[in-house]
């Protein structure tokens, strides 16, 4: 920071496997505006949803325990579906802070159906994960759930971010089981059950504008909230040093994806090693 004296702040860290958390750190930061945000991207090993739970559970806890004790953070946001719906339990065991997970918007999404028809999308490993069926049978068991599992919709995403451009064909292509239903079969909700899609939600809108697609990023901004205003101890306030972002592995276009933290109000991208 450029000011010699400040305001002690609270540091939170987002984490994803790619930069589809900034999402979430987006609506977070509206809502929290005085908290100091730190973000880990694991790029050396996006995307999470074809890796395996064993492989995905030692990798992010490890990686959490680390970035956590080194940045001094004093709440956790796991902003990725895939790794939430696994990895929150053991996460919290192994961290002594706040750990706030994302999983798929299921139950507001059950409140807003009126056909009571839902449509998932998220990567298969969110789709098919005993977490994500227990959301459905606690809050949607009145509700006929349209699976949407797709190992490529992040990637585009990720790629729009980076790039500018969108694959509105490949898009399209996720879409297809639902564009092929009779309109009395369709869902008329659809959970964005990955941090990623909200980043291409105007196409999805552009493609099927008869549906509403709801994701989980206002109700992390409002339980961030709430985590911080109860951290009341000095020990959770450390120096401002600004945002800062950090990546695993190496990126094949660093100053694209410099840029694009720098949009986000991150004042650094930095390499992070386990």
């Amino acid at each position: 920071m450029k000011n010699s004296v400040c305001t002690k702040v609270k540091k939170v860290l987002f984490f994803d496997s790619g930069v589809g958390g900034l999402s979430v750190y987006r609506d977070v930061k509206e809502a929290n505006p005085t908290m100091e945000g730190y973000y880990l991207f694991d790029n050396e090993c996006f995307p999470y949803g074809t890796k395996t739970e064993r492989f995905l559970e030692q990798r992010v806890t490890a990686l959490l325990k680390k970035a956590t004790e080194r940045f001094g953070i004093c709440a956790v946001v796991i902003a990725c579906n895939t790794a939430s719906t696994l990895v929150l339990p053991k996460v919290r065991a192994a961290l002594d802070i706040p750990v706030v997970g994302v999983v798929p918007a299921i139950k507001p999404a059950a409140r807003l159906s009126k056909k009571k028809i839902i449509g998932l999308m998220a990567t298969p490993g969110t789709v098919h994960r005993q977490y994500t069926r227990n959301l459905i049978r606690n809050f949607a068991a009145d509700c006929k759930i349209v699976g949407l599992p797709s190992p490529v919709l992040a990637s585009i995403a990720e790629n729009r971010l980076l790039t500018g451009e969108v694959d509105e064909k490949g898009i399209e292509k996720v879409l297809k089981p639902i564009l092929d239903m009779n309109e009395k079969d369709r869902p008329d909700v659809i959970v964005l059950g990955c941090t990623h899609y909200p980043f291409v939600v105007d196409v999805l809108k552009k493609i099927l504008p008869e549906i509403t697609f709801i994701d989980s990023g206002k109700a992390i901004g409002r339980r961030v909230r709430q985590v911080l205003s109860e951290l009341k101890e000095e020990k959770y306030l450390t120096v401002p040093t600004g945002a800062k972002a950090f990546f695993t592995g190496v990126l094949a276009h660093p100053e694209d994806r410099k840029r694009m933290v720098h949009e986000f109000g991150f004042e650094s991208l930095q390499a992070f090693e386990l």
